[in-house]
Formats: structure tokens, sequence, C-alpha cells
């Protein structure tokens, strides 16, 4: 009798199971759905119609005053303005010079801090580097602009301090457009090694100990499992992150060159973002700075495409 109960409530139950399965798939998962409306709603209003707006307006001459649908179109007379600009070439030439000083010198500074910080053995003094390494990354780009002035004062600057002990002249670097280029790389540098490092050193803790082990048994010393344990182990790491850097290429942090760069030293210091920024926002037009934006962001596209094709073709990472 027992067993009969038994069967019954499993027949039961099946029945309504396959009841229940029978109904569609919207139904069944319809308070999951639900769920996900919200969340939809905000990125729709607040991500998804600012980017189709910022869209828009580049080929319009937009009127803040009269809106989108009363501003006239202008088609592609931003993009003509941006292209034939006197400044085009200046601020296209500066952008990607100073993008590839970063790719040489500041890319790969963490990479080496990070191998040279994992030969270190007492845990106590990696763990104070490593401290010490990341206070930059929280000082605010004013305090650092601040800090570039005063270190580089032509009165009180310690640079020049320096060069006058040594018996040269005292210069003005912030006014000599030569110079440019190395100050912000070296304020970038600074900035970024020990907060980029910390990708590495994640990458450095996943590398299986027991290759070390192999290497050191087959009589590689130190520096050989650098080369053919460490570097491979990380080079995922590297390769991701230096195509993010590429798709980048066309934009460079204003906001330190705003605060350092004067018209003394447009010739070198005036990049992208800072010549949109005077025409844009400090001179209203912001269907040429939309225009702009949406060449940055399409030219971005086109080099992290061919940069990760060229990935895929000669090594086994890429993003897609």
């Amino acid at each position: 009798m027992a067993e009969q109960d038994t069967a019954l409530s499993e027949a039961v139950m099946a029945a309504s199971r396959s009841k229940v399965n029978r109904g569609s798939p919207m139904k069944r998962y319809l308070p999951y759905y639900l769920l996900f409306v919200p969340p939809l709603i905000y990125y729709l209003i607040f991500r998804y119609a600012p980017v189709v707006m910022a869209l828009t307006i580049s080929f319009m001459d937009y009127n803040i005053y009269k809106g989108i649908l009363a501003s006239p179109w202008a088609g592609l007379k931003h993009f003509i303005d941006f292209f034939h600009s006197v400044y085009f070439w200046r601020v296209l030439r500066n952008t990607l010079v100073i993008n590839l000083l970063n790719i040489v010198f500041v890319f790969p500074a963490p990479i080496l801090f990070a191998l040279m910080l994992n030969e270190v053995r007492k845990a106590t003094i990696k763990r104070t580097v490593q401290t010490i390494s990341y206070l930059p990354h929280f000082v605010s780009t004013v305090i650092v602009a601040s800090m570039a002035v005063t270190f580089l004062s032509p009165s009180v600057g310690l640079m020049n301090n320096l060069l006058a002990k040594l018996g040269y002249e005292r210069i003005n670097f912030l006014l000599e457009p030569e110079y440019f280029w190395a100050i912000y790389t070296g304020i970038d540098l600074w900035k970024t090694l020990g907060w980029s490092a910390i990708l590495y050193f994640a990458a450095l803790t996943g590398i299986n100990s027991e290759l070390y082990d192999a290497a050191n048994v087959d009589g590689a010393g130190r520096w050989k499992q650098t080369l053919h344990v460490t570097l491979p182990g990380i080079a995922p790491t590297i390769i991701i992150l230096l195509l993010l850097k590429i798709g980048d290429m066309l934009e460079v942090g204003y906001e330190l060159i705003v605060l350092l760069y004067n018209p003394n030293t447009y010739v070198t210091a005036d990049v992208i973002g800072t010549y949109v920024y005077r025409r844009g926002i400090l001179e209203a037009n912001f269907s040429f700075a939309s225009a702009v934006g949406l060449f940055q962001s399409v030219a971005g596209l086109v080099l992290i495409i061919v940069a990760n094709r060229l990935a895929r073709k000669y090594s086994e990472t890429s993003l897609w």
C-alpha cells in the first residue's frame, strides 16, 4: 500500500512538472525577466541615450537653446572643419607622439618593476615598496601639476637648483616647447608605475611554481627562468593591455596638459583633447566637439581591430 502511495505521488509530481514545462519560457521565467527591466531602463536612459544624442549633434549645428529637434542639420561640416583646420596636423602629431612615448617608456616600466620586485625575497620590503609605489596614483591631477610647476620653477625649483650647482644656466622648462613631451611622459610614468604593476603582480602569482622547479633542475639561473618561465607566463596580460593601449592612441589625458601648457608650448603640448576643449567647451561649439569625439572613437576602433588581428596572427592571445 505504501509503495502504491509513493508511486502515485511521484506520478502526480511528474504530471505537474510536465504541465509547468509545457508553458512557454517567457511565462516560466517571467519574474526573472521583470528583474531585468529596471537596469535595462537605467542603461537606456543614462547610457545609450546620451551616446545617441552625441552622435546626432555631430551632424548638426546644435544650439543649446533650440535643442536637438529644432537645431539645423549640418552634415559633415564639423568633420571637414576639423580635418581642414590649420591645427589638425599639429594636434594629431602631438597626440600620436605622446602616446608612442607612453608605449615605449611608460608601458614597459610596470613590467620591469613587477619583475624586479618579484625577485625580492623579504616580504616586508616587498610590501613596503609596493605600497609606496601605489601612492602617486591617488594624488589628484591638480596636485601633480602644482608639484611639477614647483619642481621645475626657474627660481626655486629643485631641477634648476641642481643645474645651477652644476654650473649650468637655469631653464624655464614649462615655457620651452622642446621639453614638454619629456615632462608629460615623466609625470605619467611616476603617477602610473606602481598602480599599473598590480595586474602584473597578479599575473606573476598565477604562474605554476613547478615550472620554476623544473627550470632549476635543468640548470637555468634566475635570468633564464625570467626569460623562459616568467615572461611567457605574463605574456597574455602584456598583450591584452598593449592592445587596449593601442586602441587609445588618439586619446591623451588632457586634464594634466591643460594645467601645464601655455601658448608658448602649444606647438608640442596641444593635443586633440585640448583643442576640442577650447573649441567645444570654451567656445560652446558642442557639435564640433562631438564630431571630433566620433572621429577618435572610429579611429580607435580601427586601430584595435588591426592590432587584434596581428595579435591573433603572431600569438595565441587576443581580445576576441
